[in-house]
């Protein structure tokens, strides 16, 4: 599996090379790791971890060992990847060495998020909770919580990229808001253990991404669009196709987690994304060019709509003067490469 995505996995060395140089011989424990950005950080780790011999361990909690196995069993070849069992909310404290925590666990599902709100908010705060407890106990070097830009609440249409010093927030009165008051609650509890405890905490407020892996049967544009393509259907929009979105290439995103694990201010969050905007109309047209010599159209449902534009893209500066990041991937790239894999796999 690591053989097909070496051009992808050599960028993300090459770009945190610098990074890795207090690791040897330590262990990371992952949350999260069976999701997307799970995977991501999975691979580059072991790529990285052997790249640079560095004899160090990752330990993912997953609900499911089995199932988790079933669908990567690539993972069967690195014994430097072990496993704990158990729920976000109330894992098992292993009696274990642990260096370093990455809390990327609770997808931001909008069925969840709508249809059982209160899970949602238990999963996100209950089990920050009980990471940060894990954290403090084994006293670890860096703690980095995947967070996210719907902490801002609906960024205002006369801000292109927002930035992490806006103090916008979701509106509370709506249920639907669980999710990002979640994360709300979430970064608050790192500062608090950042104060009381000096934990070293840093935080990656995350917003919309592309790549292998990425789930096409979800609320995620990018990932229904590509799921038309391969089924050769055309791409169907049913707004009128305005709202602007960016989208991170998945390489680029793990070379940005592990700079801000290993690197990033304590308790100072970084906006993590592509401050590159496109409307989702102008996503769908890219998209659809990528079919071959299959026509696949792309309709609009609704007129334009003469409301100013809905947006969710991030101000980046912050990671790209603190910590010298960039973008690697442009999108074109991006959605080439994604429907690669899902082409093939």
């Amino acid at each position: 599996m690591l053989d097909y995505f070496n051009d992808d996995l050599n960028l993300i060395l090459e770009n945190t090379k610098e990074v890795w140089s207090d690791i040897k011989n330590k262990t990371i424990f992952l949350t999260g790791g069976t999701g997307f950005f799970g995977v991501w950080l999975l691979m580059s780790f072991v790529f990285v971890n052997r790249k640079l011999d560095l004899n160090s361990n990752i330990i993912i909690l997953t609900r499911n060992k089995n199932k988790f196995l079933s669908k990567h069993k690539w993972i069967l070849e690195y014994p430097e990847i072990s496993f704990l069992e158990g729920d976000i909310n109330d894992f098992e404290f292993i009696d274990i060495n642990v260096d370093y925590i990455i809390h990327a666990a609770t997808e931001a599902s909008v069925k969840l998020n709508s249809e059982e709100p209160l899970v949602m908010f238990e999963t996100v705060v209950n089990g920050t909770k009980r990471v940060l407890d894990f954290a403090k106990l084994k006293k670890v070097k860096s703690f980095l919580l995947t967070s996210s830009g719907a902490v801002y609440g609906k960024q205002p249409s006369e801000i292109e990229n927002i930035s992490e010093d806006y103090l916008g927030a979701p509106i509370t009165s709506d249920p639907g808001s669980m999710y990002a008051e979640g994360k709300r609650i979430a970064e608050v509890l790192c500062a608090a253990h950042h104060k009381m405890y000096d934990l070293p905490v840093k935080i990656a407020r995350c917003y919309a991404f592309m790549g292998p892996f990425l789930m096409l049967d979800s609320h995620f544009a990018a990932g229904n669009f590509i799921r038309n393509l391969l089924n050769n259907e055309d791409i169907i929009i049913q707004g009128d196709g305005t709202p602007y979105r960016s989208y991170m290439y998945s390489a680029d995103l793990a070379v940005w987690l592990w700079t801000i694990l290993f690197k990033g201010q304590n308790n100072s969050p970084y906006n993590v994304g592509s401050n590159h905007s496109i409307s989702i109309a102008q996503l769908a047209n890219l998209i659809s060019k990528e079919s071959g010599n299959k026509k696949i159209n792309v309709i609009i449902k609704n007129p334009l709509s003469t409301k100013q534009f809905l947006r969710y893209v991030p101000n980046v500066d912050k990671a790209f003067n603190d910590l010298n990041l960039k973008i690697y991937t442009d999108i074109n790239t991006s959605i080439k490469k994604t429907i690669h894999f899902n082409r093939i796999f």
